[in-house]
């Protein structure tokens, strides 16, 4: 298993820079995606970029920009409305694991958030498999 960073430590060796290419790579891929894309508002794409880019830098050490416009996360409340069933969320890291290759992070930052993600990513199951 590779090194990884402490949480707090992510935003001091990727930046502002390195979340943008992240969430930016997962994003370009949501409107073609036949499991996620139909979740996400296709009017407010840009939007949902924005949010996961800011709440991503707060969790990991940056400035606090999404709890000071948004408040706390409630993440199972936020996903509560999608249907987030197993391969929904394997669909989510799936994609989210084409951003890493493109974003090119550290990867001791990389494996924080990757730990981060499939962790979460489970927590937001909603949905049992039909």
């Amino acid at each position: 298993m590779p090194l990884t960073l402490p949480d707090d430590k992510v935003y001091d060796a990727i930046g502002d820079e390195g979340f943008h290419r992240l969430v930016h790579a997962f994003y370009r891929q949501i409107p073609a995606d036949d499991i996620i894309g139909p979740m996400y508002p296709g009017n407010d794409l840009d939007g949902a970029e924005t949010r996961l880019r800011q709440f991503l830098i707060f969790r990991f050490g940056g400035p606090q920009t999404y709890i000071e416009q948004r408040g706390h996360p409630r993440l199972g409340m936020r996903h509560g409305q999608f249907p987030i069933n197993t391969e929904a969320r394997n669909r989510w890291i799936a994609l989210m694991n084409n951003a890493f290759a493109e974003a090119a992070l550290p990867l001791e930052a990389e494996q924080a958030l990757r730990d981060f993600f499939d962790h979460v990513a489970t927590f937001l199951i909603n949905r049992k498999e039909t």
